[in-house]
């Protein structure tokens, strides 16, 4: 008899957006079971739905062989259920203990007992082999240690089933492994774990049955063993993917050259230091490190968007830093931000109008101060079909396309005139694997057509299969760089990205040229 059994659930949002359409998930005690699927598969509608905080149309929750309905978080934890999601809910001022008792704290009469708090704490962290120590602010513990709270905090609460919800996205491969030596220490001593994710080759690492969702419906649960990335994929899609690309045979001349060069945040904390660095046409440069180290501030300098303390960058020989955002751009910068939604679009304007946004001082679109909306079509009737963005048409708002539709626009954009040198930051962060492959091509035919790239990104898979060079951030400071090629992997990268290990200038020299 399974554990849990999702039966036939359904459920539609206002509008009619149906996000589970008669969903079945069977999972047994004592394993770990995936449910992948691309973005807007409905994985995260059904797991809201196990957890209490959705209440399906239709269907049936089974727990233990009897039928379940949750109206709250509160009654799934209470039944054993908890989950942790991609995103933590901690208070970084609280310890580590405080965090975990939060809401259900023990008490000594009408007291809190921290004593028993303290020591129930660490009792749990080391029968389950987490290693947290209670007692500092959460604040300050790495990205992987904190994921390790929450998990705490559920097992505090007794959960029996422990929902994970894309546990892997920030971290480090070396967090990754630690992260699952700890999932196989929960289900050894009797907990299940459901394991939402994207990463093909972590699923079949560490699940025992995978559940395959497209489309807002299960099809199809296999066993780890009969499985493989590309099986998972072509189910996932609903048709034959590769994500491969080629790296470049050769590179061009020298196009961005940056010396010495520091940022400050607007708190006047050093974010990157002493970082020189040589880009050439037709490269694509992978920036490698945790969220924070550096990487995303040197974007924003080249950018504009952060000033410089200190040092230069260089676009073929002239100096960027007195421009602004807008006469960089007019050099040949151009930009994909981490966060389409806050940085690289308007959401409430049409996709034509986003697909012009950067450009109003292109007389083609704007004459005497009016906008030229004939152009103005014209130009996004042709980018549409050129980037294969799905929308009803160039007078859709861009904030109602799907997360895939809406990063091409914004590379549409970026690249539809050839830019000398193109900033990208997470491109294809929650997008479906169809649209990671448009995008991977799409940049490599902007490297091919003799852009040089810095690209950023948080997948270090994404990281290897583009990048020609690598660089390595940690505390805002290149620790190693490579060239990329056979025997360079994850595992290597992620020594770095952890400040494990770090090059001298010597070794670091060859691949920063």
């Amino acid at each position: 008899m399974a554990l849990l059994h999702a039966i036939n659930i359904s459920k539609t949002y206002p509008g009619g957006v149906v996000a589970n359409s008669g969903v079945n998930l069977t999972v047994e005690a004592g394993q770990v079971h995936a449910v992948v699927g691309e973005n807007g598969a409905g994985k995260s509608t059904l797991m809201k739905i196990l957890f209490g905080i959705e209440r399906p149309d239709g269907g049936t929750l089974m727990l233990d062989g009897k039928p379940v309905s949750f109206a709250t978080p509160r009654e799934a934890i209470d039944a054993g259920i908890g989950m942790v999601f991609q995103h933590f809910s901690l208070v970084p001022s609280f310890s580590v203990y405080e965090n975990v008792v939060l809401g259900s704290e023990p008490k000594a009469g009408i007291k809190f007992d921290r004593a028993r708090a303290i020591a129930e704490v660490r009792a749990l962290s080391e029968r389950f082999r987490l290693h947290v120590d209670p007692l500092p602010p959460v604040g300050q513990l790495p990205v992987g240690q904190q994921q390790r709270v929450e998990i705490l905090k559920a097992l505090y609460r007794d959960a029996r089933i422990l929902i994970l919800d894309e546990p892997t996205a920030v971290l480090a491969p070396q967090e990754v492994e630690e992260l699952f030596l700890a999932v196989r220490e929960l289900v050894a001593q009797g907990r299940t774990v459901i394991f939402i994710a994207h990463k093909l080759p972590e699923v079949l690492e560490i699940s025992d049955r995978i559940t395959v969702m497209r489309g807002g419906k299960s099809v199809g649960e296999v066993d780890r063993a009969d499985a493989t990335e590309h099986s998972l994929a072509t189910m996932m899609v609903g048709r034959e993917v590769a994500l491969q690309v080629d790296r470049a045979v050769t590179t061009g001349a020298l196009a961005c050259e940056i010396t010495s060069l520091s940022v400050k945040d607007e708190r006047d904390h050093a974010v990157l230091q002493d970082l020189t660095l040589r880009v050439h046409a037709g490269e694509i440069i992978g920036l490698v490190g945790v969220e924070g180290n550096g990487q995303a501030a040197l974007l924003d300098a080249i950018s504009g968007a952060l000033p410089i303390a200190s040092g230069t960058v260089a676009l073929n020989g002239a100096s960027l830093g007195s421009l602004s955002v807008f006469q960089r751009r007019a050099a040949g910068v151009a930009n994909i931000p981490q966060d389409r939604i806050s940085e690289g679009l308007a959401g409430g304007a049409s996709v034509a109008e986003n697909l012009v946004a950067t450009k109003l001082g292109d007389k083609r679109y704007v004459q005497g101060g009016l906008l030229n909306l004939k152009a103005i079509r014209a130009n996004a009737t042709a980018l549409i079909e050129r980037y294969s963005i799905r929308t009803g048409g160039p007078g859709q708002a861009v904030g109602t396309l799907s997360g895939g539709n809406m990063q091409k626009v914004v590379v549409a954009r970026e690249l539809a005139e050839q830019p000398k040198l193109l900033l990208v930051s997470q491109p294809t962060r929650g997008v479906d694997l169809g649209a990671t492959q448009f995008i991977w091509r799409s940049l490599t035919d902007a490297r091919d057509a003799g852009a040089a790239v810095l690209l950023s990104s948080a997948d270090l898979s994404e990281l290897l299969a583009l990048s020609d060079r690598l660089v390595v951030f940690y505390r805002g400071r290149v620790v190693a760089a490579f060239v990329n090629g056979a025997g360079l992997t994850a595992e290597t990268l992620g020594s770095y990205m952890l400040g494990l290990a770090a090059q001298t200038a010597e070794e670091m020299k060859v691949a920063l040229r």
